[in-house]
């Protein structure tokens, strides 16, 4: 509702009356709230104004102001808190919980589909069509986005978690939001769930056998972590490649056995934390960035479910000490842009910690490996795989993502490697290899008519293999006993070219294929070598 600017028309001190009407009817459509809430919720002496406003689709929404916060909103005679007041109060509403990557989307305006929840040991809260609920990002219990459930919970559940879930009304980050002061979510634990009581008999999902057996298979799923495995969905956003490369993934998780201290674990938290957020979420248009806005808004949301990350727990104490280490890793600069506030002004996207390069062979190993170690592959026709969130937002395009649900392995495979970024590396005897991002140029040998009707045989794109033009050339002079030169090649930076006298192509093809020992597939024009003459 608020992804886009509002226009406002009205905003004004509430008055005395209307103050204690608000009071009444929040007390009344929250009632888990207790008297001493509603009256913090709700002072009686603090500024509070009611501003009334179009949200860019025409709704007229009645927003509630208290201490620069919008704290309420009310569209259609009812009444919803906004996430300010649910970081306050994080129990208000039934909560749903989520994973990290999903946020953007909801901050998009998409609404939540339930294959992008995940399902606590304790089931999912019970909920009737049409309640208002909240919404949570795995690892973080406060609340990101406000909703009305599409379903109840025992539909959710008959549905096999598919279909849509929740109707998305307001979320963090969203222009409701940003009218206040732009604060981030609090850092709170995931409450201790026990698990549930099978024979109690509340609601209509404890008392169908069917749902129980759903419930009990959902919560499974989930409880691979206990043996120390980190699933892909754990870290939100976390690359297919990283789930499986990643050995020390495991450290997310908190291990009885593990001979690290807490200071030890909680720094290699902090620090997948912080190499999490650069890699995934932070992008140069977001800077500079306030440092308290890279903890709050992108490091938290990258804390695994089960853990919370406490700085003052590590070795570093101070999140900018942490920084200035990591600004002596060069990964990242920061500065005091205003007195006394840091900003993130430039990261080192290439630095060697914050990623690898992968062969073709060992990124379809990889999505093989993942979709069998999670169950997704069809069980009615191998040929398929299931897509879980994580597959979804990689491989789909926004029109697909609610209406594909399997692709065929050799198109899954496909489109994952085409969202990859090409690279390419050249290693040479005694050398570190040379990586570099796009697709490497071939040596191109071409022919050119000159004046006189002379020929000339150019080389380009020496360079990427190595090859110095300049001691090229003279080696050509020699061989070919023809004269040589090198000059800008047209329409390449920094490139230069090898001009030869004649049609030199064999005496080229011997140089590059024998002495250079090159690949002949990065080499093209090698068929335009002179035929030998006919012997009479």
């Amino acid at each position: 509702m608020f992804t886009k600017a509002f226009r406002v028309k009205s905003n004004t001190a509430i008055k005395g009356s209307d103050r204690r009407k608000l009071r009444a009817d929040v007390a009344a459509a929250f009632p888990t709230l207790g008297t001493d809430q509603v009256t913090a919720l709700v002072p009686g002496k603090e500024e509070l104004n009611i501003v009334k406003l179009y949200a860019h689709r025409g709704d007229a929404v009645t927003a509630y102001v208290c201490g620069g916060n919008p704290i309420l909103f009310e569209l259609e005679k009812n009444l919803y808190p906004t996430v300010y007041t649910l970081w306050s109060y994080p129990d208000l509403l039934p909560t749903f919980t989520t994973w990290p990557l999903v946020l953007e989307k909801l901050v998009g305006g998409a609404d939540l589909m339930l294959p992008g929840l995940v399902v606590p040991p304790a089931g999912l809260p019970q909920v009737q069509k049409g309640d208002l609920c909240a919404i949570a990002l795995a690892g973080n219990r406060a609340p990101v986005a406000v909703g009305v459930a599409a379903m109840s919970t025992a539909e959710m559940l008959t549905s096999g978690l598919k279909g849509r879930g929740f109707s998305v009304l307001h979320t963090y980050q969203d222009h409701l939001w940003r009218s206040g002061d732009k604060s981030s979510p609090p850092s709170l634990a995931p409450p201790a769930l026990d698990a549930p009581d099978v024979n109690e008999e509340k609601g209509s999902v404890q008392a169908d056998p069917a749902l129980q057996g759903d419930m009990r298979r959902l919560t499974l799923e989930g409880e691979d972590k206990e043996n120390g495995e980190v699933r892909q969905q754990m870290c939100g956003e976390k690359s297919l490649s990283e789930a499986v490369e990643d050995p020390g993934a495991r450290g997310l998780n908190p291990d009885p056995t593990d001979s690290k201290t807490l200071q030890e674990q909680m720094d290699e938290l902090l620090q997948r934390c912080f190499l999490h957020a650069l890699k995934c979420q932070v992008k140069k248009a977001d800077l500079p960035l306030l440092t308290s806005t890279f903890l709050g808004s992108y490091m938290f949301s990258c804390c695994p479910e089960g853990r919370q990350l406490d700085i003052k727990k590590s070795s570093y104490k101070k999140l900018s000490k942490f920084l200035q280490h990591m600004q002596q890793e060069q990964m990242i600069q920061v500065e005091e842009l205003s007195r006394g506030v840091e900003s993130i002004v430039a990261v080192d996207w290439r630095h060697p910690r914050k990623g690898s390069v992968l062969e073709g062979g060992e990124v379809r190993t990889i999505i093989i490996n993942y979709a069998k170690k999670n169950d997704l592959v069809d069980a009615d026709n191998k040929n398929l795989v299931k897509l879980d969130p994580i597959l979804c937002d990689c491989v789909l395009e926004k029109n697909e993502q609610h209406t594909v649900v399997k692709l065929p392995w050799d198109s899954l495979l496909t489109r994952c490697l085409e969202r990859l970024q090409p690279a390419y590396r050249v290693t040479f005897p005694g050398q570190e290899p040379i990586v570099k991002k796009g697709k490497i140029c071939p040596i191109d040998i071409t022919l050119a008519q000159r004046a006189s009707n002379k020929k000339v045989t150019v080389v380009r794109n020496l360079e990427a293999y190595g090859l110095d033009p300049c001691s090229v050339a003279a080696v050509l002079q020699q061989r070919c006993q023809a004269s040589t030169t090198v000059t800008p090649a047209p329409g390449a930076k920094d490139s230069l070219q090898v001009q030869v006298q004649g049609n030199q192509i064999h005496h080229l093809s011997r140089l590059l294929l024998e002495d250079y020992q090159l690949p002949r597939k990065y080499i093209q024009g090698l068929e335009k070598a002179p035929k030998p003459s006919k012997k009479k």
